[in-house]
């Protein structure tokens, strides 16, 4: 326990700490893994090897059971890498691939991550159930609306483990403060607050289009997105910015922070969805999806308010990410550095201060790696078989997918649309079409069976 200031200062500190561990020493991983008897191993290979991937990787590598038997990324240079990050480790060299499919055919691998930019999600998960892998499968589970309905489906008629990489569901201070909002003890709670507030990103510069670079598989990178001439920003970590292949900091930071902000109202698909913003931090950079947007989405009782900024770490209650859950007795605001309760007062008349309607109470996370629980959660439900032990099953990454596109679909249309429940779709024929994949360069969606 510690006055306001300081646990947020402390949770600034936390933060860093927590992306910072994403980098995780390949010099300790080694010296934390044992032997295991070969009947023991599960292996495991990775789609998209670069960022998150190879952050998955390291971090499910930590359970010495799993063993990675396979590489597949369109670029040269990211297999070379990663190779040698493992070797540092004392990880013999798995097989590369440059053809996702050709890995999804070795049948020594039992499961595969994915952790490709988001157009190609649904493709080659869907293949992976089908050529019998299970899955952990990075967020947003899409690109799309239609998409995330069909990888749902698929899922569900399959006998396959899959984890959505919404690691914040195994982080145990992420738990305890949801059990909190479901103990009534804020009171009625009428609004919900969500926000990314990302000092760190600045301007995308204007590049001109230019060659691709040696080593790298452009065509394959591009899959079933539009044909375009290779420009750097669209590739690697920048893909996040552009429609063809993600939805913006809306579905970036909005599926891990929109997921909680349901799990604590016990809600699903909002009524209706409107959305305002545009590019007014940097009108003028390469980028396409708003760097600044608020989207309010009405629910039965309450609505829930989403949030983002790029160059703004002044989010709402000091924090630059965040849920607020505003109740009438006291608002609970939860990070990934811990919570706090914020009591309401009884007014007592003007210059007077009010009785707490509730106890104040704030706690840090505790020191845990949710990533690293999240990975060892995987491998724990796809030893048991047992998918009711998986802490962000295919369900929870299709609800928080569905929403964040919700709020981008609104943006476009610049429309208030409401959703039908019953056609699974809008009310608004311009909305419906902005649900739909497109597919190019040969490549077709993919069918249940």
């Amino acid at each position: 326990m510690h006055d306001r200031r300081t646990f947020i200062k402390r949770g600034a500190a936390g933060l860093a700490l927590a992306s910072s561990s994403f980098v995780f020493p390949m010099e300790l991983l080694g010296k934390m893994r044992t032997k295991v008897g070969a009947n023991d191993h599960l292996n495991i290979g990775v789609i998209g090897c670069n960022g998150m991937g190879f952050s998955d990787l390291t971090s499910i590598l930590k359970q010495s059971e799993v063993h990675v038997i396979g590489l597949c990324d369109v670029d040269q240079t990211v297999l070379e890498k990663r190779t040698r990050d493992l070797q540092a480790a004392g990880i013999k060299k798995p097989r590369w691939y440059t053809d996702y499919r050709k890995l999804l055919e070795n049948k020594d691998i039992d499961a595969v991550i994915i952790a490709t930019p988001d157009h190609w999600h649904c493709l080659q998960l869907i293949e992976a159930i089908s050529a019998g892998k299970d899955v952990y499968c990075e967020k947003p589970i899409a690109n799309s609306i239609q998409e995330a309905d069909l990888m749902l489906q698929r899922v569900a008629a399959s006998d396959r483990m899959v984890q959505v990489g919404q690691w914040q569901r195994s982080q145990p201070h992420f738990a305890d403060a949801i059990s909190q909002v479901h103990s009534s003890v804020l009171g009625e709670i009428r609004l919900v607050k969500a926000w990314a507030y990302q000092g760190w990103m600045k301007p995308v510069s204007v590049l001109p289009n230019s060659a691709v670079p040696n080593g790298v598989d452009y065509k394959m990178w591009l899959g079933p997105a539009a044909n375009r001439d290779f420009n750097p920003n669209r590739f690697h970590f920048n893909f996040r910015w552009f429609w063809d292949y993600a939805g913006g900091l809306m579905t970036d930071w909005g599926v891990h922070l929109i997921d909680y902000a349901l799990y604590g109202m016990k809600a699903t698909t909002p009524n209706s969805v409107m959305a305002l913003g545009g590019k007014f931090a940097y009108p003028d950079d390469a980028s396409e999806t708003p760097d600044t947007l608020q989207a309010v989405f009405e629910f039965d009782g309450f609505s829930l308010l989403w949030e983002h900024a790029t160059g703004i770490d002044g989010g709402n209650y000091g924090r630059d990410h965040g849920i607020a859950f505003i109740g009438n007795h006291g608002t609970l605001v939860l990070d990934r550095n811990g919570w706090e309760v914020i009591p309401e007062r009884e007014f007592q008349g003007w210059g007077k201060e009010g009785i707490p309607k509730m106890e104040a109470m704030r706690f840090d996370t505790g020191g845990f790696s949710g990533l690293d629980l999240h990975t060892k959660n995987f491998v724990e439900a796809t030893k048991s078989r047992d998918r009711t032990m998986l802490a962000a099953p295919i369900e929870v990454g299709h609800t928080a997918a569905i929403v964040s596109h919700m709020g981008n679909i609104a943006y476009k249309t610049g429309q208030r649309v409401y959703w039908d429940t019953d056609r699974a779709g809008f009310a608004d024929d311009a909305a419906n079409l902005l649900m739909k994949a497109k597919y190019s360069n040969g490549w077709e969606l993919p069918t249940l069976f």
